[in-house]
């Protein structure tokens, strides 16, 4: 079984690029090692706590985090009922107690409103409401929002010696001053902006790294440093190389067939078929109860002849969960993050394998309503046919969204539904579907200016990105000043000899480096393009192009600039330098040389290339648009209700995945949207494409540029190994962590830790 400590490191430079970016080899590896974690911790393992284990060290022995030599006096303090910054999930704490400190891994985390009883019956507001709401309607106007919520804390995540005993832990419990009675700590968060508040786990967990746990994170006694696998300390190569991580951590835990995932939770099916099978508390038996309770909780008990008002319920399953008898013992320590993720799973395979999209045969529809507040809650609503169907488990947020009404607008009466007639014909004519518009390039006045180099009297260079238009049309414009003087002395057609020197896969020739065509050159008007070109396979909107002409000849040279390094740009890994903005604009899903259109796009790829398309574009290539006219952007026109949901559940799904990122901005008196935010004017969210910085790729595994060969050997970065007992580490190891303690920026290098050594960097062949 592979560890962290191990002779060969699991964590690795391929790793920082994201999931689909890693060999199979080092994912099996690593599939291997966090499947005996999820299966050994007794709560189930967020993709931030398997993190975590894999970058920390965590012993599958027993002795968890107690064997890796962090240093615990870095720990942020909670104390329990008092305020405190953002604890994300994975956040290692020291929860202050009367006598020894507590130190903990925090597991689990939810919203726990006040509001909420203790039935789990939820206010329509509470439910989806952002942090700092005060009621409904009432978002709260704070800069700095707050919200209460339950920590779960892992009290022997550290081994046993840094655990208390079970009657210290009783006495904790008893006394409820440190921790409640439950082994929680029930905090109120403060979070730094509105905006804050709204990331994901993921993006909250790396800034907390990068910010409260930073000294935590670059420890050089960790299996292997974050630094050494992205090749430096800058923070935006930290932060990419961070996200890039977890990012592996969640595919591969996604990827393994003895796992199921609950949002960024991971469980054992194992452990999950052991749960329907057992018949105390909590098991299969109060689970079926749960899902009956939910699928009825809308449903009139008793139907009269005539109308009836509609019925919306919303359950948080934390809360409700406690009002099984026998419950209250099972749902202690981190029992409780481990019975909440099992109850959601099993109220969404209930919903995905006996109701069409969430429409039950009773005339319910259950839906995920807030996946946050309360353990989740989760919305019955009859009649469910009433309303359009969506994604039934991505969070809708309908009960927040149901109250945001002006002070003007009055609370509308519910509107009664009809007895419908079986035999009756079907009156309603459902909405055609609109096909996306294929949408003009926004228009951007510097877009692809091409830059004059040098005109003298032995030639003209200059340069100028590849447009999507020329790459699907076979040509290539001309600078004007070559273009004006070819015709002055060939006339307005001829033919040209188009020299193309370029280092890839693509072109015609045959060693792959020069090509040469004779193509025909158009002019006129003191303007001119080359026709006919035949663009190599591997060209792609917005590559960089250094051209020359020659005085006098019929010669063009175009040329392509290796990068040193390739990188990974939108999806694309890139091998020369390209212009980022053309790159955003043109070369958005739905384009390519064989054509432009929107058409037949899933919603996802419709709304990437809709704020590619139509957002504002920086300098550096990424695209912000309001989201309010994302639906209107992409078709035209408003489209059908239908349609506007699965775009907004294409648009979640993107920001789970963080292909997309929010972002707030304003509007000025014109209707146009500014970023960043302008004073005075209205605030409105934006989403954001922002393509990966381009980072170093190393190069194991993959081609040099210009080399066009598999490379034989893989690049191992530096790091430490644990020793078996009775062996000591040589003086040249230890020199080694020293001189390598200072490339991370600890100026008098460190000593290495008891019971490790240093392996230091090295290429292993294959």
């Amino acid at each position: 079984m592979p560890e962290p400590y191990g002779d060969r490191a699991l964590l690795t430079p391929a790793m920082t690029r994201g999931y689909h970016a890693v060999p199979d080899q080092e994912r099996d590896r690593l599939l291997r090692y966090l499947e005996a974690v999820v299966d050994i911790r007794p709560a189930p393992v967020h993709t931030a706590v398997a993190f975590n284990a894999v970058y920390f060290g965590y012993d599958l022995g027993g002795d968890g985090y107690g064997g890796s030599p962090l240093s615990l006096d870095d720990f942020p303090v909670i104390t329990l009922g008092e305020c405190a910054p953002v604890l994300p999930v994975g956040a290692m704490v020291c929860v202050t107690t009367g006598s020894d400190p507590l130190y903990a891994e925090i597991v689990y985390r939810e919203g726990a409103h006040p509001g909420v009883s203790p039935l789990g019956d939820v206010p329509a507001w509470v439910s989806g409401a952002p942090a700092g709401a005060e009621g409904p309607g009432n978002p709260g106007n704070s800069a700095a929002p707050r919200r209460r919520e339950l920590l779960v804390p892992d009290l022997g995540a550290f081994g046993p010696a840094l655990s208390l005993s079970p009657a210290q832990l009783h006495r904790l419990r008893t006394r409820r001053r440190w921790i409640n009675g439950d082994g929680h700590v029930v905090v109120d968060v403060c979070h730094p902006s509105r905006e804050a508040a709204r990331c994901d786990d993921l993006t909250v967990y790396a800034d907390h790294l990068l910010t409260t746990a930073r000294r935590q994170l670059l420890s050089p006694f960790v299996p292997v440093s974050l630094a050494e696998l992205v090749g430096g300390t800058h923070d935006d190569d930290l932060r990419a190389g961070l996200l890039g991580l977890l990012d592996t951590v969640r595919g591969v835990l996604r990827s393994s067939d003895a796992l199921r995932t609950w949002g960024h939770y991971a469980m054992t099916r194992a452990s999950l078929a052991a749960c329907w099978r057992d018949t105390g508390p909590l098991g299969g038996d109060d689970l079926r109860s749960l899902a009956a309770a939910v699928e009825h909780a809308a449903t009139p008990a008793r139907r009269r002849h005539g109308l009836t008002s509609p019925v919306t319920v919303y359950t948080a399953v934390g809360p409700r969960l406690r009002a099984f008898p026998g419950a209250a013992e099972l749902l202690g320590g981190v029992g409780y993050a481990a019975a909440v993720c099992r109850a959601n799973v099993a109220l969404a395979d209930v919903v995905q394998r006996d109701s069409d999209r969430g429409l039950f045969e009773n005339g319910s529809r259950i839906t995920l309503d807030d996946a946050f507040e309360g353990g989740g809650v989760w919305r019955s609503h009859h009649p469910g046919d009433a309303e359009c169907p969506g994604d039934p488990l991505v969070p809708a947020g309908c009960g927040w969204a149901s109250t945001m009404r002006t002070p003007s607008q009055p609370e509308p009466e519910p509107e009664p539904v009809a007895e419908v007639d079986p035999e009756a014909e079907p009156e309603d004519v459902p909405e055609p579907e609109l096909e996306p518009v294929d949408l003009p390039l926004a228009d951007d006045a510097s877009l692809g200016r091409g830059e004059l180099l040098r005109d003298d009297t032995r030639e003209i260079v200059w340069r100028a990105p590849l447009r999507l238009a020329d790459l699907i049309d076979g040509r290539l414009p001309l600078h004007p000043h070559v273009a004006r003087e070819l015709h002055r002395s060939h006339g307005r057609r001829h033919a040209v000899r188009l020299e193309l020197r370029h280092h890839g896969t693509g072109s015609a020739s045959a060693d792959g480096n020069e090509a040469v065509q004779v193509v025909t050159a158009e002019l006129g008007d003191g303007t001119g393009r080359l026709t006919g070109v035949d663009w190599p396979r591997d060209f792609f909107p917005g590559l960089m192009f250094e051209l020359s002409w020659p005085r006098g000849g019929t010669v063009i040279r175009l040329a392509t600039t290796p990068l040193r390094e390739p990188v990974e740009v939108g999806g694309r890994v890139i091998g020369h330098c390209f212009d980022p903005r053309v790159h955003t604009r043109e070369d958005a899903p739905g384009s390519d040389r064989t054509g432009d259109t929107a058409v037949g796009l899933t919603p996802r790829q419709l709304v990437i290339r809709t704020v590619r398309r139509c957002g504002l574009l920086t300098l550096d290539g990424h695209a912000l648009m309001d989201r309010s006219v994302l639906p209107s952007a992409a078709y035209g026109r408003r489209p059908p209700r239908p349609q506007v949901l699965a775009l907004e559940s294409a648009v979640a799904e993107l920001l789970t995945e963080r292909l997309l990122e929010p972002a707030h901005g304003s509007r000025d008196p014109w209707g146009q949207p500014n970023f960043p935010a302008r004073a005075g004017e209205p605030s409105i969210p934006l989403i954001r494409y922002r393509p990966a910085r381009p980072r170093v790729i190393r190069p194991w595994g993959g081609t040099e540029p210009g080399g066009g060969t598999l490379s034989a050997a893989q690049f191992v970065p530096g790091h430490l190994r644990r020793l078996r007992p009775g062996c000591s580490p040589s003086q040249a190891q230890r020199m080694a962590f020293r001189e390598h303690c200072r490339r991370l920026g600890k100026a008098d290098g460190w000593e290495l830790p008891y019971g490790y050594t240093f392996v230091t960097e090295h290429v292993r062949g294959r």
